[in-house]
């Protein structure tokens, strides 16, 4: 599976974007997916990730209610909807996916196998 992620750029604190995670994968409904972030001298922490079928979503607590992970299995992509940016969300975020069970969605690193090359968002305060 390849992943593509893009849609990353330089926004203003409170500003929002929105990532784009596409896939090669024609059965991608089995896939879950996930997004990561990694800051400058931090460690690559999980962000939010969603279910193979879209019913099930996981965020990381300090982008609950700020950021919104969806899918299109039809397009075989995975959007990050990213609102009310703060400085400390300046990171790379990479896309990852990982065949799963139907309704699963893990938060470690470690649990998936494909990644794509990551998209840098800086947001300027």
């Amino acid at each position: 599976v390849q992943l593509q992620a893009s849609g990353g750029g330089l926004v203003q604190a409170g500003g929002s974007l929105r990532l784009s995670c596409a896939a090669s994968e024609r059965t991608f409904s089995r896939y879950m997916t996930a997004w990561f972030r990694q800051a400058p001298g931090n460690v690559r922490e999980f962000v939010a990730g969603i279910s193979g079928g879209g019913s099930n979503t996981r965020y990381l607590d300090s982008v609950n209610g700020r950021f919104a992970i969806s899918r299109d299995n039809a397009k075989n992509t995975v959007y990050l909807q990213m609102n009310s940016l703060k400085s400390e969300d300046t990171a790379v975020y990479y896309c990852a996916a990982e065949d799963s069970a139907y309704f699963y969605v893990d938060m470690m690193q470690n649990a998936y196998e494909y990644w794509g090359q990551g998209t840098l968002v800086t947001v300027s305060s």
